[in-house]
């Protein structure tokens, strides 16, 4: 091993403590890859990447267009409409309420991409129906953040637009090559959970004398109030870019509609139906825009100098020569190298971005399509930030539920462990 790759793993190791001790996400990745191609004596190369990833056209344009609608959404309060009304029917089913619940929540994630943000919509009501139903707070915090796995099906999911860039195949392709297999992880999601319900006893008719109303309580009067009587017009509202995107997709599909295209109808959908300010929602999708522009985009570009660092050190070269060895090895590597990386630093994001930028794009040398690994690793890494004690909605969900993280997480982790297996032989 030459000096230039012992030095880049001692920065790989740095950089993982620094996530771990929440130090900001990009700063890290940025000073990490410029570090490695300083040391590699190629500094401009983290200058190039960080030009080339600003201007990518097709990322942009779609993730800064779904987060611009997202803030849209947010703002009239119609996501809080479509969680009104898919928790209404939802009393009095005993322990099948924690399968109800479970497609609820995923269903829900296809408008709302961020852990955090589903958490915080959708988990006061969740979570006290199913304490007043008779489970342990821990498992009604499990089967939110068990749930999420939906979100591949929204073409505007970042996961999906970056693995599409690299496989260059139009974002659709992606979602419907991926939703039989979206479909069936889910679905098994929910009956690992329910089993792990059963065996840990987590559910009682009558309950265990927990209150409903004490969990979170302090965390619960700081988020907003779901409507008591939703809307379904503007409950409609957050799925009509997916449900336009899916129609256009599979009946019409020499429209070639792009996410961009999509969000910009959901938006003038928005405006009709609440009749609200266009102005201020106009002001509030272009802040949006920004916003994404800087979060998710930027951690993209972060990851990319961080994924040029690796490669000028010639870590990744090394990696890809000893994955092209087996195509198991492959598999494995990206099923549990970004599930441990989601874990350690509490963000899938990263975790998927890191990996893709670099190893992604080499999948056919060691027998693998771009689309597969790289959904491979994007799914494994969202399944990691949700058994991650250091996730911000891990961390919400529990305070909701009045259960401590690691709680939470001994149920959550076993359902992925399962699904990342399960994961594993479907390719």
């Amino acid at each position: 091993m030459s000096f230039t790759m012992i030095g880049a793993l001692v920065i790989v190791i740095a950089t993982l403590w620094a996530l771990v001790k929440r130090i900001e996400t990009r700063l890290v990745l940025l000073v990490a890859g410029l570090a490695m191609c300083c040391l590699s004596l190629n500094p401009m190369a983290a200058f190039q990447q960080f030009d080339k990833s600003m201007t990518n056209a097709s990322l942009i344009v779609s993730i800064c267009s779904s987060l611009g609608f997202a803030a849209v959404v947010t703002l009239t309060k119609c996501d809080l409409h479509l969680v009104s009304l898919l928790t209404k029917p939802l009393n009095k089913v005993g322990i099948l309420l924690l399968p109800c619940c479970m497609i609820v929540t995923g269903i829900a994630s296809l408008a709302i991409g961020s852990l955090s943000a589903l958490c915080a919509a959708i988990g006061p009501t969740l979570v006290s129906l199913m304490i007043r139903a008779g489970f342990r707070p821990a498992m009604a915090a499990a089967a939110v953040i068990s749930s999420t796995l939906p979100n591949y099906w929204s073409p505007g999911s970042s996961d999906n637009v970056l693995v599409a860039k690299i496989a260059n195949i139009p974002v659709m392709d992606m979602v419907t090559y991926i939703a039989p297999k979206v479909l069936l992880l889910s679905g098994l999601s929910i009956v690992f959970l329910t089993i792990v319900c059963v065996l840990f006893g987590d559910y009682k008719k009558g309950g265990f004398g927990v209150q409903a109303a004490t969990p979170g309580a302090e965390l619960q009067n700081k988020l907003p109030e779901l409507p008591a009587n939703p809307s379904w017009l503007k409950a409609f509202a957050p799925l009509l870019p997916v449900v336009l995107l899916f129609v256009i997709s599979l009946c019409f599909p020499e429209i070639k509609m792009s996410v961009a295209t999509a969000m910009l109808f959901g938006f003038i959908y928005v405006i009709v139906i609440t009749r609200e300010s266009p102005a201020a929602l106009t002001r509030k999708f272009f802040d949006g825009m920004g916003h994404g522009y800087g979060s998710t985009i930027g951690l993209i570009i972060a990851a990319g100098v961080f994924a040029m660092g690796l490669q000028s050190c010639g870590v990744v070269s090394a990696f890809i020569e000893y994955l092209k060895t087996s195509n198991d090895i492959a598999k494995l590597g990206a099923s549990f190298g970004p599930y441990l990386l989601g874990i350690i630093t509490g963000s899938g994001n990263a975790a998927a971005f890191a990996f893709n930028e670099a190893v992604t794009p080499y999948a056919a040398e060691f027998g693998m399509e771009v689309k597969d690994l790289g959904f491979i690793a994007c799914l494994s890494a969202t399944l990691g930030r949700v058994t991650s004690p250091l996730a911000a909605g891990v961390i919400i969900i529990a305070s909701l539920a009045g259960a401590e993280p690691l709680d939470v997480i001994k149920r959550s982790a076993i359902v992925t462990i399962l699904t990342i297996g399960v994961l594993y032989f479907l390719f």
